[in-house]
């Protein structure tokens, strides 16, 4: 059974960080190309950081400079440090995995096949 749980969200001050960790079990995390994504109440869900088995990643516009994206194939864990926090950064979190492909790492959604419950992140003064 494929798993993917996030946790690490939070209440943070703009400026603020948080990490987010997402533990997968039931595939072989190593093989899998890893995503985090973040959908704000009334917005479409919308891409946040790719990563692939080899390392390469990819970031949104919005959050280059500020989030870093890695994973630990040991502990079969996501991760995503988020640094310097704006209140447009409130959304509910998810990670999600997908069979690397020749265009990964991605940030399109349609790709990825397994997705976790989400972790809530909250940046307000």
């Amino acid at each position: 059974q494929i798993q993917l749980v996030e946790s690490g969200g939070g209440s943070v001050q703009p400026g603020g960080s948080l990490r987010l960790s997402c533990a997968a079990s039931g595939y072989p995390f190593s093989s899998y190309c890893m995503g985090w994504f973040r959908q704000a109440p009334g917005k479409e869900r919308e891409g946040v950081a790719g990563i692939h088995t080899d390392g390469r990643t990819t970031y949104a516009d919005s959050v280059k400079g500020r989030f870093t994206i890695s994973r630990d194939s040991g502990r079969s864990t996501l991760y995503l440090q988020m640094n310097n926090l704006k209140p447009e950064d409130t959304a509910m979190y998810y990670c999600a995995a997908m069979r690397c492909a020749w265009w990964s790492p991605t940030l399109t959604q349609r790709y990825y096949d397994y997705w976790g419950q989400g972790t809530q992140v909250t940046v307000s003064s």
